[in-house]
């Protein structure tokens, strides 16, 4: 199985698994952009603008945040997963709901 799909395999077990709370409802999006680029941009592509991830396996944000059913509550459970092919990073609640805030106003208006 590709990265990509054993992402949204988990992305999809996650949005099935009940809200583990509300705290990314409160994150600042701007300061979660700022941290995306900090942490994540060596692999990702965190901006609506990048076309390709700098890592090819790595998932756009964008392409995230566009997941059908896609929440917060996934997310924030996704980035306290360890995933085999992504750094092991320990994100502390105030960053985790910056940048949950962030990828979600990634999300297409529908």
């Amino acid at each position: 199985m590709h990265c990509i799909e054993r992402l949204i395999f988990w992305l999809s077990v996650m949005l099935a698994m009940p809200p583990i709370g509300q705290a990314w409802a409160q994150g600042d999006p701007r300061a979660g952009q700022a941290l995306a680029r900090q942490i994540c941009s060596e692999c990702h592509a965190t901006e609506r603008t990048q076309a390709l991830s700098p890592n090819p396996a790595a998932p756009r944000f964008e392409a995230i945040a566009n997941v059908s059913g896609m929440t917060g509550a996934a997310l924030s459970a996704a980035l306290q997963t360890p995933h085999r092919t992504m750094p092991n990073v320990m994100l502390d609640a105030d960053e985790l709901s910056k940048i949950v805030a962030y990828i979600l106003s990634l999300k297409r208006a529908e």
